[in-house]
């Protein structure tokens, strides 16, 4: 499949959503003003279709914003899938213009083909590099264990753990994409422009 038909097939999903999400707030309009109609049930729907909405378009913008940088990006996503399921924490950057090298700290050269068997033996519990991030530089993994800056914000009024802050913070001063799995929930997220975008929902 091309990159185009890739995109048309994520705007037809994403219509065919909306067009429900859009039937939804109708359904629950018509019957707000019935008193012995409960719309939780109906709230609770759309919710799940908005969730679903949200994370298909955070699939197809974060494969945009990767496309230009590397053909890889498949294997980045499998990466973070296969990590996702395992609840397997990881940090991956993608260079993008902004070298990273001035905000980077303490890494390990790899310099290897993209893979994502790589990828998730590099964020296997125990491995020496686990810990830290990835740097994915020219189509390659360029480096791994990096120590990356945090940022001090916090999101949605929570504290964010630290692989979350480093995302943030290192796309706060760079124009890199950083995907970042969480392995107490498993959810896949994104940082960009200082903003964290939620991928894939807890597993």
């Amino acid at each position: 499949m091309t990159a185009m038909e890739q995109k048309d097939q994520y705007m037809e999903h994403l219509h065919r959503y909306m067009g429900h999400i859009e039937s939804q707030v109708n359904k629950i309009n018509a019957t707000i003003h019935e008193h012995d109609c409960c719309i939780l049930s109906d709230l609770d729907q759309m919710q799940r279709l908005v969730t679903e909405a949200q994370n298909l378009a955070a699939v197809y913008y974060l494969q945009s914003y990767l496309a230009p940088y590397t053909k890889q990006y498949i294997n980045l996503s499998l990466a973070a899938q296969h990590l996702s399921e395992k609840r397997h924490g990881a940090l991956i950057a993608v260079e993008r213009s902004d070298r990273l090298d001035p905000y980077i700290h303490n890494g390990t050269l790899i310099e290897a083909d993209i893979s994502h068997i790589l990828l998730e033996t590099v964020f296997y519990p125990g491995n020496p590099l686990h810990d830290g991030g990835v740097v994915i530089r020219d189509g390659t993994i360029y480096s791994a264990g990096n120590i990356f800056p945090v940022t001090d914000i916090t999101y949605q009024h929570r504290k964010l753990g630290t692989r979350h802050r480093a995302a943030i913070g290192l796309s706060e001063i760079t124009d890199a994409v950083v995907i970042v799995v969480s392995e107490e929930t498993g959810r896949i997220s994104f940082a960009l422009n200082g903003q964290l975008f939620v991928v894939r929902a807890s597993v």
